[in-house]
């Protein structure tokens, strides 16, 4: 007799970059058969990159780790789950006794933000740990946008959202919102949104060192000196002021230190301003008239801007910009979501500078310390260093400013603990490793990136297939973390205690919120209508039913869990709506214009120059996010992109060759790789792609390995920083470029080392 054959169609959202694209899932007997766009999300269309497809190569790879592992010397063994914690508690409650709990650091990854289990329990477990060591990605690459929302609107979250569908005039500076399909932007298939900006009879206008993706569909695009951006956006300002093209009646009444930015811009006329950042005076200001003199226009700015020296004040001069041309809160200009769950209004006061760093005394910054002071903090004896390590969906090797430093300061830590999936660059330094459940394993809701959208939008997708017997979800190793640097045995009960703690204390902060839908509600009322449900779940059917959109415990067709569940493509709730004053949160109610730290941060900009001859930035591929994506042959396919780009005229200079290995030095470190010389990069510029160097000893990623590349960030500085948020320099790292004795070499360079 035959088996059975079970085919299955699942909807889901992609979880792999900030698109959330909608997918369509056919497996057959347990077996992912194939994936595709889910033509019926009202968000993404049918719409899917190549990174989505990954996914079925994900769940399946033979690499992934399955169950807890201890490594003893150079050798992983599988263990029980109670073995694992068992060795865990032992670990870091013995650092913690001895050194007290800033001795032991956290580093949470990118993946964490589109994890839903990661979004609601890693803050339980950072309050159990009580650690200041806190640290994650967004210092590598967004907070000094989440830094100057902060301080102008009063929430890190309140970060003004381009209205792609709607805007005339879009104006990208340091983005490539193609391949990234949008950053701290959620759209999916922004290449159709783009081109629909176009056929509308609006203008796409790009400002980049490279000639991106996005900057060869646009209608005109200008090379600009990376790390100049400030310069240039304040000759935009200065520009708009000058010619009497600003609209400061706009909005008003609800903004303070107008006066004191106008004073700013005029230390930085065009006319001056052209050479330092290579663009000429007259562009400079057409692109201002045309800003202003658009029907509704956006400025928006990214990764390039926010990884330099100056990124918080770049961050401020885009929302600026937005400001003085009328576009701020406005339909087609840049607007603020409202999300279906999260992003309830509330203010205790700035989240900056409340305690600083051991070694470098670096302010806090949204709760963490930048990731910059990590290995300093790991190698700098006294009281204080951390001596244990926590990794939860991370590869700080890889990610992370000099990158040998960091290295050499993990192998001397007392004990190390991570969640993940992979053993990688970073986790084979860990004493023990947790199994994270395949994005197939677990439900996902995008909490992050539904306060980040282009439209309104809500799509909860539960899991593809259940766990393997005994295996735990990402939650509740996280609870279980949480109560083992307690007091608390990580038994059964306390991971419920913990969950059931977690729940009351959100009803009960909102109850007594005089902004939210339940100020003054029952809380015992709320959490008996919560019955039947645990985990993520119980606290998202919470935060949708207790949202804008909710049915707020008491209507009968407002939005909740069982209603997304019932509709598993997702739902649109609309268009971005104006929400100023409602979103302000500063202590004044109103849009700080000139905040004083950004403002003191202006003398540094009109004093500091970068002379250098050549100049390192980074770059993203459609099919790379992070370095974990290396070790999916999908994406993987095709020619070797970890190469060094330099323009054809540098390369007649250098007398190197396409093809060519060359040298490539910097203040820390020196890297052999090899060059590809295309007019898509201007003059002075060097770039090499992030997330490759898997070349060390102990990593068990056999594709990774098959195409491991160069760590670009040997070649950064941690000690060069944006003095305001403290955000690594990644953009704009001066260096030196030569050609090898060797010459070329077919299969990629091996050789990395710190100066």
């Amino acid at each position: 007799m035959m088996d059975s054959v079970k085919e299955d169609v699942h909807y889901r959202t992609c979880p792999l970059c900030e698109a959330t694209c909608g997918l369509e899932i056919h497996t057959v007997n347990g077996e992912v058969t194939h994936i595709e766009g889910d033509k019926q999300d009202p968000f993404s269309k049918g719409y899917l990159c190549p990174k989505g497809f990954s996914l079925k190569e994900l769940h399946h790879d033979k690499d992934r780790i399955r169950k807890p592992m201890i490594r003893k010397g150079a050798e992983w063994f599988t263990v029980s789950y109670e073995e694992a914690f068992k060795e865990v508690r032992k670990g870091l409650r013995s650092v913690i006794e001895m050194h007290g709990r800033d001795a032991v650091g956290v580093y949470l990854g990118n993946p964490n933000v589109h994890n839903l289990s990661g979004m609601l329990y890693l803050p339980l477990f950072l309050r159990a740990l009580g650690s200041r060591n806190q640290y994650s990605a967004s210092t590598v690459d967004q907070i000094p946008k989440q830094l100057a929302a902060e301080f102008m609107y009063g929430s890190d979250f309140s970060i003004p959202i381009p209205d792609i569908d709607r805007t005339q005039y879009f104006l990208v500076i340091g983005a490539n919102p193609i391949v990234s399909n949008g950053s701290l932007m959620t759209g999916p298939n922004m290449r159709g949104r783009l081109k629909a900006l176009q056929d509308r009879g609006g203008r796409l206008v790009v400002v980049d060192p490279v000639r991106t993706a996005t900057a060869k569909l646009a209608d005109d695009h200008h090379f600009i000196k990376p790390g100049t951006d400030g310069y240039f956006l304040f000759s935009i300002l200065y520009t708009l002021f000058d010619e009497g093209l600003t609209k400061e009646t706009h909005l008003a009444q609800h903004v303070n230190g107008l006066s004191e930015v106008k004073k700013l811009a005029n230390d930085f006329p065009p006319e001056k301003m052209a050479a330092v950042c290579g663009l000429d005076a007259e562009t400079i200001r057409t692109i201002a008239r045309d800003i202003s003199s658009a029907t509704c226009a956006s400025v928006y700015g990214r990764m390039g801007t926010c990884t330099q020296a100056f990124g918080t004040v770049n961050s401020w001069l885009i929302d600026v910009i937005n400001y003085v041309t009328g576009n701020l809160d406005r339909e087609g200009g840049v607007m603020f979501t409202t999300p279906a769950a999260g992003g309830k209004m509330s203010k205790k006061g700035y989240r900056f500078d409340r305690f600083r760093s051991r070694v470098s005394r670096m302010p806090e910054v949204l709760g963490e310390l930048p990731v910059a002071c990590l290995a300093e903090e790991m190698d700098t004896p006294g009281e204080g260093q951390i001596r244990a390590f926590v990794t939860v969906a991370g590869n700080p090797v890889l990610s992370t400013p000099n990158s040998k430093r960091l290295q050499n300061a993990m192998e001397n830590l007392d004990f190390m603990v991570s969640v993940d999936c992979y053993i990688n660059e970073t986790t084979r330094n860990a004493n023990v490793i947790f199994p994270a459940p395949t994005p197939l394993e677990r439900s996902h809701y995008d909490l992050s990136f539904y306060q980040l959208s282009v439209r309104n939008i809500s799509h909860y997708s539960p899991p593809v297939f259940e766990k393997n017997e005994g295996q735990l979800d990402e939650w509740e190793i996280l609870l279980k973390l949480a109560a083992l640097v307690g007091e608390e045995e990580p038994h059964q009960d306390a991971v419920n205690k913990l969950d059931d703690a977690s729940i009351h204390y959100l009803i009960k902060k909102d109850i007594k919120n005089d902004r939210s839908p339940i100020y003054g509600r029952n809380p015992k009322e709320i959490s008996e209508a919560l019955e039947g449900r645990k985990g993520p779940e119980r606290m998202l059917d919470y935060m949708l039913r207790s949202g804008p959109y909710g049915d707020h415990f008491k209507q009968q067709d407002g939005l909740s869990l069982k209603k997304l569940e019932e509709n598993p493509h997702g739902i649109d709730l609309g268009a971005l709506k104006s929400r100023i004053p409602e979103v302000l949160l500063t202590h004044t109610g109103k849009i700080e214009l000139a905040p004083e730290l950004i403002v003191d941060d202006v003398t540094r900009l009109k004093n500091e120059t970068n002379k250098s001859d050549m100049l390192l930035i980074g770059r993203r591929n459609l099919r790379s996010n992070n370095s974990w994506m290396h070790n999916l042959p999908v994406l993987m396919k095709g020619k070797d992109r970890c190469t060094l780009w330099l323009n054809p005229t540098d390369g007649e200079r250098l007398k190197i060759q396409d093809g060519d290995v060359a040298v490539v030095e910097s203040e820390v470190g020196r890297i052999e790789v090899i060059v590809e010389l295309t007019n898509d990069i201007m003059p002075g510029v060097g770039s090499i792609p992030h997330g490759y160097g898997h070349d060390l000893s102990g990593v068990k990623m056999a594709v990774a390995k098959d195409n491991k590349g160069v760590n670009t960030n040997l070649l950064s500085d941690e000690k060069r920083r944006d003095a305001v948020s403290g955000t690594a320099v990644l953009n704009g790292i001066p260096i030196t470029v030569s050609k090898t004795k060797s010459g070329r070499e077919k299969h990629g360079t091996v050789r990395t080392e710190s100066i």
